[in-house]
């Protein structure tokens, strides 16, 4: 009987689907365990061999878990809105729902070969209206809530109301806007609606506000930080400018130093929880207040160091700070505004990685120093963020280097406030070691006194208090595009209002085209159908707004981060269409107990993941403050690209094409290469003398991997017919007339032409074999590059696990009793194959097999005890083989659920020693004793043995050495 993987893979892909045999039940007398693989985005690529390493990771814990007895929840589903399917809406005019469909068809397709062990009956897509109506609920909540400071928690916007109502907003210790005015609740009553509506959008967690934003004219929306790599969008590579948008924003702030605490009660990666400490970047100091001369305005920083004051020598503003326009004078004006148009063409993680470049303009206004009264020059800097802080900084060159840059720059003044400390050369940043002289009341003073001297004194002039400061800003929620979760909001005199949650969801209307309108809305301005009946309750035509029932809808869109922020949550209970989940299937499943995925999303999915689930879960909704206890970050497969040398002159391709095995170097074009009157000939004929070598230079381009055999011999016909440029291409070749490629180790990517799919792989070895051999790559977490020729290893494998139990004659297992040998061997791998499990040690897993079934086929194991504990311990790994293996040992139901073997440690306890009985330290035979012999019976067992006797010939041996369980040496 021989191995048929495709007839056995499909067999029980088919079985599997049919029986439902990976659903999980919300109400179950086991112990749940739930596994999370992150939600993956259905791209119109479908999956490479990289995409599953996480996948195949988590799907063997989970079938571990089965296996032990859990209920294990292992659900999988579709991060489908966002920005690829629309831009290419826009290209091809085809609907985003269309495309989104189409490959997340794909995705299953390939997903079901591989084998993994989902429940499908609980799969979500966030662009699925059922699924986003609850995505639009959770914002309604944020939007009528606010943060209390004193329960540190958020609370109903209706407490907050109260509190206003009796004795106003004085007492009110809330998070919220910085510039809100106090007021009296005589002054709150007499407020009219919409003025009350503008105070309370001051104290909601979600709320409008003018905002700094990255926008990206080309794709006509705003991006995320976390979009934009190099200044330019991470999608098209167009460039992104600062500009200011009205945005509907997250009040994430709240949560800083919750979202901070609580990393210390999960169990995920350190480099992870570094991340995401320095982004949320918790910092002590102080808040300071200078005055600006000749105007009323004040300018408020936030430093770390108060204990500098007198250090002060400039001041910087952000330049899209907003008093910059207020203070600048008619001389420098217009220095001002041609820096500013500059610089809003620079990202903000661009200005933030780029320490070498200064640049400033000078405003023409001065500060007051609030101690001394010395005039501070006033200039901006596109190394101040208006994001973070107060958008201003005191500018304390003597201890900060890039103030200390910035100064020498622009030839400002530096004062040494360090006591015996050289700042000639550099800032003297050592705070721990500093004392402070030059300072008036701070002299003599180390850093920690006078600091809180210094806040003390602020505090007492009414210039400054402590303060603590966070990194983190609020996150920006608004996209300008089409397609993503509308928002359950309309405008009434300008002011939004929520749409009631029974009446969700807001479905996405239809639009002629996805770009935005000509007046510069967003796509959902090209809507006819988009304005909200109070009357009726829903949707309707654009024409019939009035003032009365029918108002504007919101254009933007939510972005892709938010159906993303609960879908674990919803998994629970996917189905559910009245709650976001039941309280029964909340209070059951309760979190995520293993989530597998990539560390990149460090901070654009997880941080605002556990921002939400801290909201829901101050508002009762989730009984779990964290919602993953265990998070591992799977490495990345890389691929092995193929490139081929291009000859260039005058940097234009000249369409010849070196081999690698050739090319010696840049200067190779000399008369000693053995190819060179080749060279000369070829290159003639491109119009290139022999004088003009020179001139000829080489660049590497890619081929397409499928072109290379495992020898990386190029198919030059396939490459010339690959592109039209390619097509008259002249080849210089090896002697034996094939072509090699150069390879290197890169990112598996569809622009590297590098990508290998796993549909190839399950069709030529079989999905056993990719998953066995993704996981033998080496450590979960390292990357590791992909080689196809290796996966022969692994397909060799299961061949000769599947002989082990069957041959041409059918069955070779029997009721044999297990040898000793056999028990060994097995138990020894349930130990090993249970620790590298709970490790997540998988690739050690794989050779352990190997050894395992080497060992079986030695001892000629035929025992059918032995073999299905073996079929239990590869199922995780191989599932397929397994099953049929299973249903050959003539079980009829599924191994998925079949107790994991326990471990018996008596069969690894050895009884007896083979020892090596040495003369003069030369090994000579070997005996096998009882291992609880005692020395002086040893001694007497190995003196009698007849090979001895032969071996001292008559001779007393002048000493015995004897160690028990180790080692007989015999000194003659």
């Amino acid at each position: 009987m021989n191995y048929d993987f495709k007839e056995i893979e499909a067999k029980w892909q088919k079985y599997w689907a049919e029986n439902q045999t990976f659903k999980a039940e919300n109400n179950s007398d086991k112990e749940k365990f739930y596994v999370l693989d992150m939600f993956p985005y259905p791209s119109g690529a479908g999956l490479h061999v990289g995409h599953p390493l996480g996948y195949i990771a988590s799907d063997i814990y989970a079938r571990y878990k089965r296996h032990q007895g859990f209920n294990v929840l292992h659900p999988m589903g579709y991060d489908s809105f966002g920005l690829p399917a629309e831009q290419y809406a826009i290209q091809t005019g085809q609907h985003p729902a269309v495309t989104t469909k189409t490959n997340i068809n794909r995705y299953r397709e390939q997903l079901d070969k591989i084998g993994f062990s989902f429940d499908w009956s609980r799969e979500v897509r966030t662009s699925n209206p059922d699924y986003y109506k609850w995505t639009q609920w959770i914002f309604i909540q944020l939007f009528n809530s606010w943060y209390n400071n004193n329960t540190n928690k958020a609370e109903d916007i209706s407490t907050l109301i109260q509190v206003f109502e009796k004795e106003g907003n004085a007492t009110v210790n809330a998070v919220s806007d910085d510039d809100i005015n106090v007021f009296s609740a005589d002054e709150w009553q007499a407020y009219d609606t919409k003025k009350q509506q503008e105070i309370l959008l001051q104290y909601r967690l979600t709320y409008l506000a003018e905002t700094e934003v990255n926008w990206c004219p080309a794709l006509g929306t705003v991006l995320a930080n976390d979009e934009i790599v190099n200044g330019v969008s991470e999608r098209g590579g167009h460039p992104v400018i600062r500009k200011k948008m009205t945005q509907w924003s997250m009040r994430i702030s709240a949560y800083a130093q919750r979202l901070l605490d609580d990393l210390n009660t999960i169990d995920w990666p350190q480099p992870l929880k570094d991340s995401q400490t320095n982004w949320i970047g918790r910092s002590q100091g102080a808040s300071v207040t200078f005055n600006v001369k000749d105007h009323k305005e004040q300018i408020d920083v936030f430093t770390t160091r108060p204990d500098t004051i007198f250090g002060v020598s400039f001041m910087t503003l952000a330049p899209e700070h907003e008093l910059v326009a207020t203070i600048t004078t008619p001389e420098q004006k217009q220095e001002v505004e041609d820096y500013i148009q500059a610089t809003a063409k620079r990202s903000e993680r661009e200005r933030m990685a780029d320490v070498k470049t200064i640049s400033g303009a000078f405003t023409g206004a001065y500060a007051e120093h609030p101690f001394t009264k010395k005039l501070i020059p006033i200039w901006i800097g596109d190394y101040v963020l208006a994001g973070y802080g107060t958008g201003a900084v005191m500018a304390v060159p003597c201890g900060d280097q890039r103030d200390y840059d910035f100064a020498k720059h622009f030839n400002i003044d530096i004062s040494n406030v360090f006591e015996g400390v050289d700042i000639s050369e550099e800032a003297y940043a050592d705070k721990e070691k500093t004392i402070i002289a030059n300072s008036d009341f701070l002299n003599g003073l180390p850093y920690k006194k006078a600091m809180k001297l210094a806040i003390y004194e602020l505090e007492k002039i009414g210039h400054g208090k402590g303060k603590i400061n966070y990194r983190l800003r609020d996150a920006v929620f608004s996209r300008q595009r089409y397609w993503g979760e509308p928002f359950p909001v309309y405008y009434v005199d300008g002011m939004p209002q929520m749409i009631d949650a029974k009446h969700l969801p807001i479905t996405l209307p239809e639009v002629e085209k996805y770009l935005p309108t000509e007046t510069g809305e967003p796509p959902l301005g090209n809507a006819n159908v988009w304005a909200w009946c109070t009357k009726e309750n829903k949707v309707v035509d654009n024409s019939e707004i009035n003032n009365d029932t029918i108002f504007p809808l919101e254009l933007n869109t939510m972005p892709g981060w938010a159906g993303s922020s609960f879908y674990f949550n919803r998994y629970m209970d996917p189905n559910n269409t009245d709650a976001i989940f039941s309280n029964d299937a909340i209070n059951y499943w309760q979190d995520v107990d293993l989530y597998i995925g990539g560390s990149e999303h460090a901070t654009g999915h997880l941080l605002y993941a556990r921002f939400w689930q801290k909201f829901l879960f101050d508002k009762g909704v989730v009984p779990k403050n964290e919602f993953a206890k265990k998070l591992i970050n799977q490495g990345m497969i890389t691929g092995t690209s193929a490139f081929v040398y291009e000859a260039l002159h005058n940097d234009k391709s000249l369409q010849i094409y070196e081999s690698a095995g050739l090319f010696d170097g840049p200067n190779y074009l000399h008369s000693e290469h053995p190819k060179y009157k080749e060279h000369l000939k070829v290159l003639n004929s491109k119009g290139i003398s022999e004088n003009e070598l020179s001139e000829v230079s080489f660049r590497l381009i890619h081929a397409d991997v499928s072109f290379v055999n495992a020898s990386d011999e190029l198919d030059i016909e396939a490459f010339k017919n690959w592109r039209p440029e390619y097509k008259d291409a002249e080849f210089i070749t090896e002697e034996d007339g094939t072509f090699k490629v150069k390879r290197e180790v890169e990112k598996m990517s569809k622009s590297k032409y590098n990508v290998v799919s796993p549909d190839s792989i399950c069709e030529d070895y079989g999905a056993d074999s990719l998953r066995l051999y993704e996981m033998f790559l080496g450590p979960l977490e390292q990357s590791k590059p992909w080689n196809t020729a290796g996966i022969t290893g692994t397909h060799g494998f299961l061949k000769k696990l599947w002989r082990l139990y069957l041959d041409d004659n059918g069955a070779k297992f029997t009721d044999a009793t297990p040898t000793k040998d056999n028990l060994k061997t097995l138990h020894k791998t349930i130990k090993k194959v249970a620790e590298d499990i709970e490790n997540f040690s998988f690739n050690t897993s794989v050779s352990t097999f190997m050894i395992c079934v080497n060992e079986l086929s030695s001892q000629k194991c035929t025992s059918k005890e032995i073999l299905e504990a073996l079929a239990i311990l590869v199922s995780p790994y191989a599932p397929h083989i397994a099953e049929e293996l299973w249903q050959q040992l003539g079980h009829t139901t599924s191994i998925a659920t079949a107790p994991f073997p326990k471990f018996d440690a008596s069969h690894l306890v050895e009884s007896s020693k083979e020892y090596p009985v040495s003369f003069n330290g030369k090994m000579r035979f070997k005996l096998e004793l009882p291992l609880d012999l005692s020395k002086d019976e040893i001694e007497a067992t190995v003196m009698a043995h007849e090979k001895t006797i032969a071996q001292l010939q008559g001779r007393e041996p002048k000493k015995v050495i004897i160690v028990p369980g180790k080692i007989i040496n015999i000194v003659g």
